[in-house]
């Protein structure tokens, strides 16, 4: 349940348009369902702003196709991470709003479009971060953020980044995902004035140890303003940049009667 279906339930009480059974049934659902193996979040968004999103790596098609039914019956949007296409062919039978998103491995479903607003850019050191860039960019816009993408601009040829002043400077929050060595994230943190946010990559060579050499060097980047997430934590990166992306836009503080 949105905040704003919670003012709705609440004023159609008080105008006497909506019986108090029929609220009360309503917000018996709060907080959450139990289906045995999961229990899936329905008061999420009321906390948090955005519903409880599904993690699918590990759950069967089945599964994820009934944690969704409950979520939909909140009629919010639905996002799924970690998604195969057989988690997507289970969640298209209960709507046929359900997009994969292949290369992220996303699956949305966006029954209720959101204004974008701000300015997201997200940027990959190399073509083979693309996919975990995807996943942030995508977050981010699910959650109502305008995100622009800037792919191939990594240390190894660095005039390919600088050609796109314009772009950085104009960036409310910037997500920078690298592999191999991972220095990309200091050198954008040296050239701008918003937060970014840097996503190790376990893309590179034996001795990346799977990102860890990237994760390493983003924790001790020197550069003020960078704050790190997990290796291949596209999500993460993109849910955070959507938070402070929308902190500065006065227009999404405070809550509106609908």
């Amino acid at each position: 349940m949105l905040e704003t279906e919670l003012f709705r339930l609440l004023k159609g009480v008080r105008e006497g348009k909506i019986e108090i059974e029929a609220a009360v049934e309503k917000l018996k659902r709060l907080p959450f369902s139990d289906l045995g193996f999961a229990k899936p979040d329905r008061h999420r968004a009321l906390r948090k702003g955005f519903p409880e999103v599904i993690y699918c790596a590990g759950k069967t098609p089945a599964e994820i196709e009934e944690i969704a039914r409950e979520l939909l019956e909140g009629d919010q949007n639905i996002l799924a991470t970690r998604a195969e296409e057989s988690h997507y062919l289970a969640m298209k039978k209960i709507s046929r709003a359900a997009k994969y998103h292949k290369r992220a491995k996303i699956i949305t479903v966006e029954r209720r479009r959101a204004r974008k607003v701000g300015f997201v850019l997200v940027l990959t050191a190399g073509t083979s971060d693309i996919p975990v860039a995807e996943e942030a960019a995508l977050t981010a816009e699910l959650m109502g953020s305008r995100a622009e993408r800037l792919y191939d601009v990594g240390v190894a040829g660095l005039h390919r980044l600088l050609a796109h002043g314009k772009e950085l400077s104009r960036a409310r929050v910037i997500v920078v995902v690298a592999g191999m060595e991972g220095a990309l994230p200091s050198i954008v943190g040296g050239l701008v004035a918003c937060p970014v946010i840097a996503v190790p990559t376990s893309v590179g060579y034996g001795a990346s140890f799977g990102g860890l050499a990237a994760l390493l060097t983003m924790l001790n980047s020197c550069a003020p303003g960078v704050g790190v997430v997990n290796i291949d934590n596209g999500f993460g990166a993109g849910y955070l940049a959507a938070v402070i992306n929308q902190m500065a836009d006065s227009k999404e503080y405070g809550i509106k009667e609908q």
